[in-house]
């Protein structure tokens, strides 16, 4: 019996079809569920020498971890974090990209019951400041990647509550303690606590920052019962095998990365491949999928396109058996060359930070429809909702809302809270739904087929970028009067950023300018939201209130188009 199995009370294979698994599939579990003791202790203890983890550096070099390693190495971790003071709901950054202690220091904060924060080594001082304030960080755990603590320290004193700083890679940082010193040193036994540290079901486990469309990222909260909710995405869309590897793209700043490379693979036994590249190469995937006999994949859309440029006949994929896609619509063009080059359909799926999957193809019950979403996956209640809280009709368009029948009775996996405060959350769960923001609409066979964000929220490449943060740096820039950031259609990203511009007296549009501009975003703020396009305007169209209005600048760039 796989693990999941203890959970669902069936395998997968026991539901018929959709509709089935719709109205029967059910999650059973303790009110002190907890994944790092009742899923990774339990496959480690009972399954020891299976693969959980094969990962490889940027030179391929190749570690092997198996599920009794990621045991001891969480106990290790849990125990020197709680040697440095970290207690049940202290918050903890990771600033980790695809290094392999992530793992182990994510299971350990677990067994602790203390909170993760996931956060990209992308990030400038200003965000790492914005962050830790925001979220009362009390200790950060960092690769020194790209000069990672370097931008860190630039922060200086506005730290409010960071008292521990730790680096990973044997480095020696001024303030900065060698986690791997602490790690190697510390006991690899561990006891689940009990009394007042005993860890509930209900309790926060997880912080992400995630854009929207004013103000700076808000938090999103979710708490031991997400990992459930992945039981769903691995287990019945990754379709993982037992025993096979599974190949999800993504680094662990985002929380994509828990999607695909940890908790439904598990449930579903399957080993995670972890490729710590420098930089997307399509040649340089394929030629991993094909050395290690990767059995199950999931990229965005816009690295299939990138690995159709190359001549895929070229490798052995045959190991492949599944694949998925999110992030962006997915193109027929991509669809149907990838399946023509490996015989391959790709199953598309739609969830948020805010979520797990919650609308998809699930193999083998629906046909993947390229530019579809799929249906409303077992264990989320999901409709389209017009402005008056009313299902749409077919071919309506509408906002995709999840049914919460309370706090305490709504999907696993689904958000507890924005920003941790009622108020915040209450502008998006009320009325008896979670309201996710992105529209759809039901064609003639029922099927989601996805519109867009109902807000300002630019989707480039699979990541959410929100306006605000960008239109707040190059505020700063002295040429820079007033800027407004929206997404424009690209061929390659979905969506690119683009700035559009007012100058103050004495700066006159240029090539230098519009380089400079775009190097100051870089270097202000992460590098993946800079404006790829900057138009230059006399003035920016506005409300009688005095707020531009992005619509209708994207409605100016729809004529264009």
């Amino acid at each position: 019996m796989a693990i999941y199995e203890k959970f669902v009370g069936a395998s997968r294979d026991d539901f018929i079809s959709l509709k089935d698994a719709q109205k029967n599939y059910k999650l059973t579990y303790k009110d002190n569920f907890n994944f790092a003791y009742d899923v990774l202790d339990v496959l480690g203890k009972t399954k020891p020498e299976k693969l959980a983890m094969l990962w490889l550096s940027k030179d391929k070099e190749e570690k092997r971890f198996t599920f009794n390693d990621m045991m001891v190495g969480a106990n290790k971790a849990a125990n020197y974090l709680k040697s440095l003071g970290i207690e049940k709901g202290d918050r903890v950054m990771l600033v980790l990209r695809r290094n392999y202690y992530f793992w182990f220091c994510l299971m350990g904060l677990h067994k602790i019951g203390a909170i993760a924060v996931q956060a990209t080594d992308m990030l400038k001082a200003k965000d790492y400041v914005y962050r830790c304030n925001a979220a009362q960080i009390k200790c950060i755990i960092s690769t020194d990647y790209g000069n990672a603590t370097e931008y860190f320290d630039e922060g200086g004193d506005k730290y409010e509550t960071v008292k521990i700083k730790c680096v990973i890679g044997h480095k020696k940082v001024d303030g900065w303690l060698d986690f791997e010193e602490g790690f190697e040193a510390a006991s690899d036994k561990w006891t689940r606590p009990t009394g007042k540290a005993a860890i509930k079901a209900d309790d926060t486990m997880l912080m992400s920052f995630s854009s929207g469309t004013s103000g700076y990222p808000k938090i999103i909260s979710h708490n031991f019962k997400y990992p459930l909710g992945h039981i769903m995405t691995g287990v019945f869309w990754h379709r993982v095998v037992d025993g096979g590897l599974h190949f999800t793209i993504s680094d662990t700043g985002w929380l994509k990365s828990l999607w695909g490379k940890m908790y439904g693979q598990w449930f579903g036994e399957s080993a995670i491949l972890v490729y710590d590249f420098e930089k997307f190469d399509p040649s340089d995937i394929l030629s991993v999928i094909e050395q290690t006999k990767v059995t199950t994949f999931c990229v965005p859309p816009t690295m299939y396109r990138m690995m159709l440029e190359q001549d895929v006949s070229k490798y052995d994929l045959s190991s492949l058996k599944h694949c998925c896609s999110a992030g962006e619509a997915l193109n027929p063009e991509i669809f149907n060359n990838w399946y023509k080059a490996t015989g391959l359909k790709i199953y598309e799926g739609f969830g948020q930070t805010e979520t797990c999957l919650c609308v998809g193809t699930l193999y083998p019950w629906t046909e993947p429809v390229p530019g579809t979403l799929g249906y409303p996956i077992p264990g989320y209640d999901v409709h389209i909702l017009d402005a008056d809280n009313n299902s749409t009709q077919r071919g309506a368009t509408g906002e995709i809302c999840i049914r919460v029948l309370s706090p305490k009775r709504k999907s696993c996996g689904l958000l507890d809270s924005y920003n941790m405060n009622k108020e915040d959350t209450e502008k998006s769960m009320y009325a008896g739904f979670y309201h996710t923001g992105d529209t759809a609409y039901r064609d003639e066979t029922g099927v989601f087929r996805y519109v867009g964000r109902n807000d300002d929220v630019i989707k480039s490449s699979g990541y959410r970028i929100g306006p605000f943060e960008i239109e707040s740096v190059m505020l700063e820039h002295a040429s820079v009067k007033e800027v407004a950031v929206i997404g424009v259609p690209d061929p390659i990203r979905g969506f690119a950023v683009k700035a559009v511009v007012v100058l103050n007296n004495g700066f006159e549009p240029s090539e230098e300018l519009t380089k400079e501009l775009q190097k100051y975003v870089k270097d202000n703020t992460a590098p993946y939201k800079y404006p790829r396009i900057i138009e230059y305007v006399d003035e920016l169209p506005k409300t009688f209130n005095g707020k531009i209005r992005r619509s209708e600048i994207r409605e100016k760039e729809a004529a264009k188009a």
